[in-house]
């Protein structure tokens, strides 16, 4: 468990990109202690003409979340690109606080 950081690409529509969207990325940065970077396409209008496939409108707001899941950094649903310093160390200040991998109880449980 020595990631430091989890990237993600996604797509949520409009209906689960609001609802879900940053809610999950800081679940699993909290979850495996790191940050967690999604990346999404833009949002694009439906096309006036009919092409090959069928119109996909994306949430977009691609982001990037702390090991405490807080936002980083994060852009809009327009073409942009989200750059920010990301301090490696705050992954092993957080894992040394709150130590969840050293925490195994092997004398409860079996896996077979």
């Amino acid at each position: 468990y020595g990631c430091n950081l989890l990237v993600y690409p996604g797509a949520f529509n409009m209906t689960t990109g609001p609802a879900h969207w940053e809610l999950l990325q800081k679940a699993r940065a909290v979850d495996n202690q790191c940050f967690v970077i999604t990346a999404s396409p833009a949002r694009t209008e439906e096309p006036t003409e009919a092409g090959k496939y069928k119109h996909y409108t994306a949430w977009g707001h691609s982001t990037v979340i702390s090991p405490w899941g807080e936002v980083v950094g994060t852009c809009g649903s327009d073409e942009d690109i989200v750059v920010v310093d990301l301090d490696l160390s705050e992954v092993k200040k957080m894992r040394d606080g709150i130590p969840t991998a050293s925490q195994k109880r092997d004398d409860m449980y079996k896996l077979s």
